[in-house]
């Protein structure tokens, strides 16, 4: 894979981000990274459908849907790609609740240009990157020694 594949990021805003709009199109002008955008949950699904999005930042409460109800759509595709919810009262609590429901991480607002970036990065790496499997890792310990 070349130098821009591996670098390759494809995400998706779903909500309201008009204040940091200009800022997040300025962080995915690198290359290989690509930005969509969503306002409501019927065109953020239809993006989801169409394009291989690895990362979606999403707001922590939009207009009809929260970021639980974002976290349940992106669980019945195929291959769901990293959930980055982004919350303007991005406290302790919070962070463990999205952790804790199987969200990537919690961005909190407003955005700062090189946590976005780190996390972004990691997400789409955590996306790529192969289930781990603790029964592979436990038959590797229990094999007797040099059938390994």
């Amino acid at each position: 894979m070349n130098k821009t594949g591996e670098n390759a990021i494809c995400a998706l805003l779903w909500g309201e981000f008009a204040e940091e709009r200009v800022l997040l199109h300025e962080i995915f002008r690198k290359p290989g990274w690509r930005l969509f955008e969503a306002g409501d949950r019927r065109k953020a699904l239809q993006c989801l459908e169409r394009n291989p999005v690895q990362v979606v930042i999403a707001d922590s409460a939009g207009h009809n849907w929260s970021w639980k109800s974002v976290l349940q759509d992106l669980r019945r595709l195929a291959l769901p790609p990293q959930l980055l919810v982004a919350a303007r009262q991005a406290d302790d609590s919070l962070w463990a609740e999205v952790l804790n429901f199987g969200a990537y991480d919690l961005l909190a607002r407003p955005l700062v240009r090189e946590e976005v970036e780190r996390v972004v990065e990691s997400a789409r790496r955590h996306f790529h990157a192969p289930p781990r499997r603790a029964n592979q890792a436990q038959m590797v310990l229990s094999a007797p020694a040099g059938a390994a």
